[in-house]
């Protein structure tokens, strides 16, 4: 059973800033409810939320929950536009409004499978949480370029692998066959990549996606994507898929 969000939008304070190359990752205080791992937060910045000479507002922007402890939750962002620069101007003092936390998130791995954890990007996060609650998973990251490889320093423990030598897939590649259950998530090529291996190996995988948001709870049918079971609304039949 997930966790489910408080009625509305709550405001709460950013705590704290931290940069990884091209990634900033802000935590926010919050007295909700703990998050699962794989579960997401529509945020919008308390000021000045919107662009242009009129300041149209923009839609809040779905995040996965980095890390979640003590009332604190992280999120990993990188500015790739207009409103996820405005976030990510956001610092220490600053205000952020939150819904969440919202969707479906992973699930412990089936007969006893070995943890298999495919990251890509901005993509890592939810992968942070969620082996902070797996036993000895094991970690594969990839990245286009050395500078955003800095954000590896998020899961220490990691395989990492930029586009210049390769691609996260190969390194998956190398642990299949095997008793294990792939997680995954990252840009869209990159899951598409990761569930053709999985089928052709035969071995189960959950994979955190990513659509377009406008309301987080199954309202506007904005995240619509089709799946084997047919067409579902990511915001609350995912964002976690499974295979």
């Amino acid at each position: 059973m997930r966790t489910l969000a408080p009625l509305g939008r709550r405001t709460t304070e950013i705590v704290a800033r931290n940069e990884y190359g091209p990634y900033v990752v802000l935590t926010a205080a919050d007295d909700g409810p703990a998050p699962d791992p794989g579960q997401f937060y529509m945020l919008t910045a308390a000021e000045r939320w919107g662009g242009g000479e009129d300041e149209r507002p923009f839609l809040p922007r779905a995040f996965s929950v980095m890390r979640a402890r003590d009332g604190l939750l992280d999120f990993l962002l990188e500015d790739v536009g207009p409103g996820t620069r405005r976030l990510a101007e956001l610092d220490r003092g600053d205000e952020i409004c939150l819904l969440g936390p919202l969707g479906q998130g992973f699930t412990q791995p089936r007969d006893g499978r070995r943890p298999v954890l495919v990251g890509g990007g901005v993509g890592i996060a939810p992968l942070v949480i969620w082996g902070d609650n797996l036993d000895d998973p094991t970690t594969l990251l990839g990245f286009r370029d050395a500078d955003h490889a800095e954000g590896a320093a998020l899961i220490p423990e990691a395989g990492v692998i930029t586009d210049e030598d390769g691609f996260v897939t190969d390194l998956l590649r190398d642990e299949l066959p095997g008793h294990v259950e792939v997680y995954a998530c990252g840009p869209p090529a990159m899951l598409d990549a990761v569930a053709a291996i999985c089928a052709e190996h035969g071995v189960p995988g959950q994979l955190a996606m990513e659509s377009g948001m406008a309301c987080g709870f199954g309202a506007c049918f904005g995240c619509v994507v089709p799946t084997k079971d047919g067409y579902v609304r990511l915001c609350v039949d995912g964002p976690v898929i499974h295979l």
